[in-house]
């Protein structure tokens, strides 16, 4: 009856069944995963003879909807799939989820401790959850400091619960450690099978069939400078074309790993199922073989390597004439570094630098300035927010945080990277060859008047239009430049933004303001740029390795798959750098540190230290002196009577009250008084209201002092 009520179930008339048949809609459990990544689930109750049907789960495109894993219960529509399907042995059933009913529960994640009285103790991943107690005979081999996976007994009504180790995941005494919390807690693929790895052995190195010998023409690597893998190539120079004054020819070449990764392969399932590589600070989780990722694929410098390139003519206002798409053989001509070869542009060239700095980086940067031309002019969102990167020492703890320089060589080797994307889509759409593209959605309507409300309380506008341009938002970031509040509206535009992902239709992508945009230049690390080379060998006629027919088929479930691991990876690399991050502080409790509220919540604030990029938590029932009301418009907590608070983005100074290192937490104490808001007097009357409404739910009330 609560189902019905939800709108999950409705009445339908009886109607007749073949046996065996499941019902439209039934409960199923979900046990495994097929080579392609796709979750498999059995009837949790099947009562005709013969084994129970196998369903394969179907995910929602858009994200929006549930998302199940291996282990849970859930309830879910069924379809019959289709008789070719079944006849070739693959699942007689699809499913779609529609409610989950018991996510997995059995497994713990946690640190084997061995205390001073010889017992032993599991100390939570997630903080929580209570420790467990391990008896001896329940030790499975662990040690101090592994990292294991428990089962817990049923809880006793006295004490602490017990639990049994089912698996030893590794040492946390070791190097690189932490990433693997990660790694075992979002259920990354990080051991290659062995089929996969014979496979990869197994490769030969491509030939010049069906390929144009590009190797005389001298591309380079610009890449950061501990890259081991290097899937892109550049190079420049003035079109010398009468009726094109002034304009340019840039060429990008990508590694053509469709030569070696062919669809159907036990490489190619592993790939998919992983997504992308995953890079932690103290490891990368490839998606490819080091045989392929790290030395068939790579465009070392002057090795013979396959490539994908394109040859693109831009005029000299930055406007795109055309572009062609070419199957070659090329040869690096330098592995250079971003900061390399900036100091070469800059006035410092070294010993590789110096003899290719006139014949190809000074026509690279004159390209990239004609490039910047265009981008200009498409005015796509321009966020000012620096990018963090830990530094380790050689045990693998965290030895300094910095914020990169960023040059005029990482832009460059980026705008030539848009351009060749866009690129490949233009061309895919021409040829009509199906296609995943990367998409980003124009904030929703309840997002653009949030934010309108927000901006209002600082006294700035954003116009009411029937379409939402990305130069509607810069106008706003460049009145606020330089100014106190930079941050805050960087941050708050950012947080009105939709998320990026794959698709096989097409909306354009808002941020970039781009009507078609496809991912071409990864392939090494993303599985939907391999799914772009595939497209393009297939529609031009470049020899093998081309889109099949079976795969185009399936690209939508692809997809919302490789949408999904894009997103698993971002947060294992966000838990990662939190945990790395509360470890290296972990020794600095009751210190004071500048800080930056980065999020406001009405049980509390959530602040940032910049100089380590890491956040924090502080409760509101440790905000004293009044009692403070959250105005979500205004992203503030504000006293009721004094009217003082604060609001997201303000620095303030906090101290280090406790840090829970495995669930990468801190909580800390605000020490900067409350400030009088801007706005907080406009919008108070509604965020009273609303704070009344929930004055009884917990951790909406500040202490009184």
């Amino acid at each position: 009856r609560d189902l019905q009520d939800e709108g999950v179930l409705t009445k339908e008339r009886k109607g007749l069944a073949r046996v065996g048949a499941l019902p439209h809609v039934t409960v199923l459990d979900i046990f495994d995963r097929d080579a392609d990544g796709v979750l498999l689930a059995r009837p949790t109750e099947h009562t005709a003879n013969g084994p129970p049907p196998i369903v394969s789960i179907r995910l929602s495109r858009s994200g929006s909807g549930p998302a199940p894993g291996i282990g849970d219960r859930v309830l879910a529509k069924t379809f019959p799939a289709d008789d070719t399907n079944v006849a070739l042995g693959g699942p007689a059933y699809t499913g779609r989820v529609v409610k989950i009913f018991e996510k997995r529960t059995d497994a713990v994640l946690g640190v084997f401790r061995i205390l001073q009285d010889g017992t032993f103790r599991i100390e939570p991943v997630e903080r929580r959850q209570p420790e467990l107690i391990v008896d001896k005979e329940f030790q499975n081999g662990a040690k101090n400091g592994d990292l294991v996976e428990v089962e817990p007994a049923r809880a006793s009504r006295y004490g602490l619960p017990r639990a049994k180790v089912l698996n030893v995941l590794g040492s946390l005494t070791s190097e690189k450690a932490v990433s693997m919390i990660a790694i075992h807690a979002h259920d990354i693929p990080h051991i290659f099978p062995a089929d996969v790895i014979a496979e990869s052995e197994a490769v030969k190195p491509a030939t010049l069939d069906h390929r144009e010998d590009w190797r005389d023409l001298p591309l380079i690597t610009i890449d950061p400078a501990d890259a081991k893998d290097h899937d892109d190539a550049v190079f420049a120079t003035p079109d010398l074309d009468e009726k094109n004054p002034g304009g340019v020819v840039a060429t990008v070449a990508i590694a053509d790993v469709a030569a070696y990764v062919r669809y159907g392969t036990a490489l190619d399932r592993e790939a998919l199922k992983r997504g992308n590589s995953v890079y932690f600070p103290d490891r990368v989780v490839p998606m490819l073989p080091e045989r392929i990722s790290n030395d068939l694929c790579s465009l070392r410098e002057g090795q013979d390597r396959p490539a994908l390139a394109v040859r693109m003519v831009f005029s000299a206002e930055g406007r795109k004439l055309r572009h062609s798409f070419h199957r070659v053989m090329m040869k690096s001509a330098a592995k250079l570094a971003y900061q390399q070869a900036q100091a070469a542009i800059d006035g410092a060239p070294d010993d590789k630098t110096g003899p290719i700095l006139k014949t190809v980086l000074k026509p690279l940067w004159d390209a990239y300035a004609i490039l910047k031309r265009g981008r200009d002019g498409r005015q796509p969102l321009e966020l000012d927010l620096p990018e963090r990167k830990i530094v380790l020492k050689p045990d693998g703890t965290v030895d300094r945080v910095i914020v990169p320089d960023r040059l005029d060589a990482h832009k460059l080797i980026e705008e030539f990277m848009i351009q060749a994307n866009v690129a490949a889509a233009e061309t895919l759409e021409a040829k009509k060859q199906e296609l995943v593209y990367r998409v980003h959605d124009a904030p929703s309507l309840a997002k653009q008047e949030s934010l309108r409300e927000f901006l209002q309380t600082l006294g700035l506008s954003l116009a009411r239009g029937a379409q939402m341009q990305p130069s509607q938002f810069n106008g706003i970031l460049d009145r606020v430049r330089g100014a106190d509040n930079e941050g805050l509206v960087n941050e708050v535009v950012l947080r009105s933004q939709s998320q990026a992902e794959y698709s096989p239709k097409n909306i354009g992508h808002f941020g970039l303001n781009l009507r078609r945009y496809a991912h071409f230049t990864s392939p090494i690390r993303r599985y939907a740029d391999l799914i772009v080379h595939r497209g393009l060998i297939a529609a031009l006629g470049l020899g093998p390795g081309g889109l099949t027919q079976d795969e185009a088929a399936r690209l939508e479930d692809v997809a919302v798959l490789i949408s999904g691991t894009e997103r698993r990876a971002m947060a294992a690399e966000r838990d990662t750098v939190d945990r790395l991050i509360a470890a290296y502080l972990a020794e600095r409790v009751d210190d004071r540190f500048d800080a930056r509220i980065s999020g406001v919540t009405k049980s509390g604030l959530f602040v940032q230290l910049p100089q380590y990029g890491a956040d924090g938590f502080i409760p509101v029932s440790t905000l004293n002196g009044d009692y403070y009301i959250y105005d979500e418009t205004a992203r503030s907590l504000f006293g009721e009577r004094s009217g003082k608070g604060y609001q997201l983005a303000d620095r303030v100074e906090v101290r280090l009250i406790e840090v829970a290192p495995m669930a990468g937490a801190m909580r800390f104490e605000m020490l900067t008084d409350p400030k009088p808001l801007p706005g907080s007097k406009r919008s108070f009357h509604k965020a009273k209201g609303r704070a009344r409404a929930s004055q009884s739910r917990p951790g909406s009330r500040g202490r009184r002092r």
